[in-house]
């Protein structure tokens, strides 16, 4: 719990530090906020270990293949890589190229997605009586 602290409290040093280095070098404040958005990431690094042995058990208990949850994570993992650097084209001022890559994203998942939709219709179509 006092991890979460600790990242607002960087967030929000990160975020001062922006704004008062911003009006002198809007260059060093570009850089202060990726560096700062690094350092919370590397912060909850430690914390995917965890969803990955639950994930694990979850795979091992249940007979779905092994191959839907991996693709689950990635798309996952592509959905965070995706919002975090549309949110840097944001903050340096790129705001239609961070909307073009959360669109480009949203194409991708889309289309990585397809065989578990597949996956879960054929489940459906195995339920239903004929």
């Amino acid at each position: 719990m006092e991890i979460i602290f600790k990242i607002l409290a960087i967030a929000l040093i990160t975020s001062i530090a922006t704004l008062i280095v911003r009006p002198v070098r809007s260059d060093f404040a570009i850089m202060i906020g990726l560096t700062g958005g690094v350092i919370i990431l590397v912060m909850v690094l430690s914390y995917l270990t965890g969803i990955f042995d639950a994930i694990k058990n979850v795979i091992e208990s249940t007979g779905v293949s092994s191959g839907l949850y991996v693709l689950i994570l990635k798309i996952v993992g592509i959905g965070y890589l995706v919002e975090f650097t549309a949110s840097v084209c944001s903050e340096t001022g790129n705001s239609g190229l961070g909307d073009k890559v959360l669109l480009g994203g949203k194409i991708i998942i889309m289309v990585m997605a397809l065989p578990i939709v597949t996956s879960i219709l054929k489940i459906i179509m195995e339920i239903l009586p004929k």
